[in-house]
């Protein structure tokens, strides 16, 4: 069996793993043999990272596991009927554990809806409410320029305050294929042409996030002009702009010349944004953060995007990379060091590997 073959392998054992009986997916779970001590435990559902799963499961063609966490998000998550948002993650029975309101989970699981019934829409009208609630939240919570509610990035480092007008570019680009999503599979929803108008104010927001040669990382009153390797969700998996779009191209050429380790042993892996410092590390309920190391979901990012772009070549380049120091299973991080220890295996490092896979014709 090949390197290739046993990490998809490792991948379905993964997923299943962190596939709960009443349909919540966790992000990784410390309660398998193979889990790190030393490691932060993630055992709660991040429906962003689900979403995620939700997409390499289609790819791997494994049933039932999507409906299953559709199921949980519309029968369990706490508030989400009455606001029709998700937040930063939740207990796997359904209560918050966090209450920062992430946006782009909300756009995330209507994506991974559409992912899933992609080749007959008409299908998702089984999750026609949690589509329609989903749709609604994100259409209401919208002012026109920003959320109107502080909002947390997708690494829960940084708030976006509506005072400010601000937005994270990959939460807008999140949100946009979310609503856009929501008014192809229920075209007829009551909400559709505000979930529509939505969308369209959030793409003449997001023009506005190109600033100085490149997509930033957040852009209001005040911006925040680093470069962030996430924005590669704008290729892929939103599609709001195309590979060779000339403001993504340099906005790639900056994620490369910044955000992509060019010495040492960790050459060619790739750090989710300068001077990042989590590591995901503990000691005795402390955390360490002694820098941190490169995440080879983002290398897996890179290689989608420039299997997108056609450059099967650079794609295969960031994607062996990983394969190449790990064995079986996929860390959250990489490190240049034998003493700190990741969470291992992550399920979104396995999930963007599945797709990455599929990229470059290995599925």
């Amino acid at each position: 069996m090949s390197r290739i073959e046993r990490t998809i392998e490792a991948s379905k054992e993964v997923l299943a793993d962190c596939c709960l009986e009443n349909g919540a997916i966790v992000a990784a779970n410390p309660t398998k043999e193979y889990y790190p001590k030393e490691a932060k435990h993630y055992f709660y559902v991040w429906p962003r990272d689900a979403s995620y799963a939700c997409i390499a499961a289609d790819l791997l063609d494994l049933a039932g596991v999507q409906e299953g966490f559709f199921r949980w998000c519309l029968r369990r998550v706490e508030g989400f009927c009455e606001s029709g948002l998700f937040f930063e993650k939740y207990y796997v029975n359904g209560l918050k554990a966090s209450g920062r309101l992430q946006p782009d989970q909300t756009g995330s699981v209507l994506f991974a809806i559409e992912h899933h019934y992609r080749d007959d829409l008409e299908g998702a009208r089984e999750f026609e409410d949690l589509v329609k609630k989903a749709a609604d939240g994100l259409a209401s919570t919208w002012n026109g320029k920003s959320f109107s509610l502080v909002a947390n990035d997708l690494w829960e480092e940084r708030l976006a305050f509506p005072d400010l007008a601000e937005n994270f570019t990959y939460t807008l680009a999140a949100c946009i294929r979310g609503l856009e999503a929501a008014s192809e599979m229920i075209p007829d929803g009551e909400g559709c042409e505000n979930w529509k108008d939505a969308a369209e104010e959030m793409r003449s927001r997001l023009d506005e996030h190109f600033v100085g040669g490149h997509f930033v990382r957040s852009y209001g009153k005040i911006i925040d002009r680093r470069i962030d390797a996430s924005v590669l969700g704008l290729v892929y998996p939103f599609a709001i702009r195309e590979a060779d779009d000339p403001q993504i191209v340099s906005t790639v050429e900056e994620i490369e010349r910044r955000l992509v380790v060019s010495d040492g042993p960790l050459k060619g892996g790739v750090c989710r944004y300068e001077h990042d410092e989590y590591d995901g590390w503990m000691f005795e309920g402390m955390h360490r953060r002694k820098g941190a190391g490169v995440w080879p979901l983002l290398n897996f990012w890179l290689s989608i995007y420039w299997s997108v772009g056609g450059d099967v070549e650079r794609a295969r380049g960031y994607y062996d990379w990983v394969l190449e120091r790990t064995v079986r299973y996929i860390p959250e991080q990489i490190f240049d060091n034998d003493l700190q220890v990741s969470v291992s295996p992550l399920l979104w490092s396995h999930a963007n590997f599945v797709i990455a896979s599929r990229f470059l014709g290995y599925l």
